[in-house]
This record gives C-alpha cells, sequence and structure tokens, in this order.
C-alpha cells in the first residue's frame, strides 16, 4: 500500500488569480421628460425619453459590501445623462449619445457601452422611435 502525498495549495482572495470575472451594469427604462429635437415645436416642448444602458467594465479593486467604492456606482450614470440634458438643447439623439460616450468613456474601468435612446411620443402610432449605439473602448 503506497502512501499518498497532498500538498496544500494558498489561495489570495484579494487577487482572485483563479477567475476571470466581466462585470455590467444594466440600467433599463430610466425616463427623462428633456427638450430635444430640431423641430420648432420640439424645442418649446419637453418629450418623453427613455434610456436603456449596458455597460461592460472592471473593477480592480476587491468588493467590499461595505464600501460603494469598490463597485461602478449605477447612480453617477444617470447623473451624467441627467446633467447634459439639463445643460444643453441637443436637436439629434445621435449627437446627445455621443456626449453621453465622452463623458462615460472618461472613466478607464469601462470598457464597452451599449446606449439606446427613445423618444416615446414623438411619432402618433408608434411605442417609440430611437436610436442603439455600441461602442467599445480600443485599446492603443
Amino acid at each position: 500500500m503506497t502512501k499518498k502525498k497532498f500538498r496544500l495549495l494558498a489561495f489570495d482572495k484579494k487577487k482572485n488569480s483563479k477567475f476571470s470575472c466581466k462585470r455590467k451594469i444594466i440600467i433599463t427604462d430610466f425616463l427623462l421628460n428633456i427638450f430635444i429635437g430640431y423641430r420648432s415645436h420640439e424645442k418649446i416642448n419637453k418629450q418623453n425619453v427613455k434610456f436603456n444602458i449596458e455597460l461592460d467594465h472592471v473593477n480592480p479593486k476587491h468588493l467590499n459590501d461595505k464600501d460603494i467604492k469598490s463597485i461602478f456606482n449605477y447612480e453617477k450614470i444617470t447623473k451624467i445623462i441627467k446633467n447634459l440634458t439639463k445643460s444643453k438643447h441637443y436637436n439629434f439623439l445621435e449627437s446627445l449619445a455621443d456626449d453621453i460616450f465622452n463623458e462615460l468613456f472618461k472613466d478607464k474601468r469601462i470598457n464597452k457601452i451599449r446606449l439606446k435612446i427613445e423618444k416615446l411620443d414623438a411619432i402618433k402610432g408608434t411605442a417609440s422611435v430611437g436610436i442603439e449605439i455600441t461602442k467599445k473602448r480600443i485599446n492603443v
């Protein structure tokens, strides 16, 4: 009968080196009543606009359930959108989307953003009209 030899392996939980983790923030049906549009009536009448966002990110910090800084704060995303729509009139959804992308990609943890923006009351007979754009950071 042979003896089995066992070896203990150390695992550093903080490094989490044995796992790869893709994180995604999802914001669904974020509604704002804003001025947006090219036509004269759109410049004086607010419209209901719906935002849906998926944001892929990496977070190098170890998750700490008592520290909000250890996660990606999704409230920051909604505040960015609110501030952009309050500070400027956008004629086109595409222009607003570009500014949202530019602001969000300032955070180097973000790898990819899928953004869908819809005007809910723009054309009679439709639930909505809008755009969907996906942008991905290219590592140069």
